[in-house]
């Protein structure tokens, strides 16, 4: 197997364990909830992926608006800062007003064009350092003062990195996660 179908293979596991753990065993209306009072409900989770993978494949690597500016109007997210859903920690108010099937929407999408981006790239591409902190402040309007972190994690990194971190790793990271809140719910299927 080559390194390019171990990719699109990865990224297909995070979407497949996403949807069969998580998403297909927790009723949608659970979706804002927080198993113990605490940690991150899977509403948040999946806005969080989501808006990683997006900038990493939409603005990082290939310089476009991230797809969430075309999804913010239907996800409530209108007159929302720039890095709505970019921490870990959740913004309760943030995720428990998000309408669920716009959210799923906006997923669906973010993984589609990534699929969509993987299966076209050539492998040489990865090698090369993308202007990350430029595509960050100019095509998703997040400047170094509201999310320094992002852009100290991400600049000077080459297009492999950000496959592997903010869309492979990110992705199995935070699908665990939902898969420890789906149990701590009480929803195990095992």
């Amino acid at each position: 197997m080559d390194v390019h179908t171990w990719i699109e293979n990865d990224l297909q596991s995070i979407r497949g364990k996403l949807d069969d753990s998580v998403l297909s065993v927790i009723p949608r209306q659970r979706w804002v909830e927080q198993a113990d009072d605490g940690g991150s409900s899977i509403a948040h989770l999946l806005l969080h992926v989501a808006r990683h993978q997006d900038l990493a494949v939409a603005t990082a690597i290939r310089d476009h608006a991230p797809l969430f500016v075309a999804h913010r109007d239907a996800l409530g997210l209108a007159d929302a800062e720039p890095f709505a859903g970019l921490p870990e920690r959740e913004d309760r108010a943030l995720t428990t007003s998000l309408p669920l099937d716009a959210l799923v929407a906006y997923v669906e999408a973010v993984f589609e064009a990534t699929t969509k981006w993987l299966g076209r790239v050539d492998t040489a591409f990865l090698d090369t350092v993308p202007d990350t902190a430029r595509r960050l402040e100019h095509n998703a309007e997040l400047s170094t003062q509201d999310v320094g972190w992002l852009h100290r994690m991400w600049s000077d990194k080459p297009v492999w990195w950000l496959v592997q971190w903010p869309i492979i790793g990110h992705g199995h990271a935070h699908v665990g996660e939902a898969i420890s809140v789906r149990n701590r719910m009480g929803l195990s299927p095992f």
